[in-house]
């Protein structure tokens, strides 16, 4: 059991991580190798984000210190939240692929395992955003790639009309 001491670290350093953050995301780490927690927090850190583990009593007061209203205790038993100090597009989708991948060969166990993750609050928006939202934005692909597409999908008529024009041009040719 923590002393008060250690309780008040804990609250300070939360107040550090939410003063920088535009996103919580909330996880279930149970039954989540040690191991395995380690390399999220590997790979968060590349997109400006911590995964930090506190009580929900105490992750419940600093929230209200923050004006934010949401009900932790109904999120899980085990909560870890995650502090980003990027949007919900760049933080969920490194999260999505850690839990998609902790679920091993099978597609069961994959969405299953993504089932851990529990919500995420937008600070800018004050909104709570549900888990199958944040599981839908981290499975899209990055904005780079979304616009290639779609770049791809506007050129792709005009391009198709292109070659029509020029086949017919050929065709004239070849008869006169």
């Amino acid at each position: 059991m923590k002393t008060k001491t250690q309780k008040t670290e804990e609250l300070k350093e939360g107040k550090k991580l939410l003063e920088k953050s535009q996103v919580l995301i909330f996880t279930d780490f149970s039954k989540v190798k040690t191991a395995d927690v380690r390399n999220l927090r590997k790979q968060l850190k590349e997109v400006q984000a911590k995964y930090f583990v506190i009580k929900k009593r105490l992750l419940s007061l600093l929230l209200k210190e923050q004006g934010v209203e949401i009900d932790v205790k109904g999120l899980g038993s085990q909560i870890g939240t995650i502090f980003s100090e990027s949007d919900i597009e760049k933080a969920s989708a490194p999260i999505y692929k850690f839990f998609y991948g902790l679920g091993g060969d099978s597609k069961a166990a994959r969405t299953e395992s993504v089932k851990k993750i529990v919500g995420a609050y937008d600070l800018k928006k004050k909104n709570f955003i549900e888990a199958k939202d944040v599981v839908f934005i981290g499975q899209l692909p990055p904005r780079e790639v979304l616009l290639g597409q779609l770049f791809g999908m506007i050129a792709a008529p005009i391009s198709s009309l292109l070659y029509v024009l020029n086949e017919r041009a050929k065709q004239t040719v070849e008869t006169k």
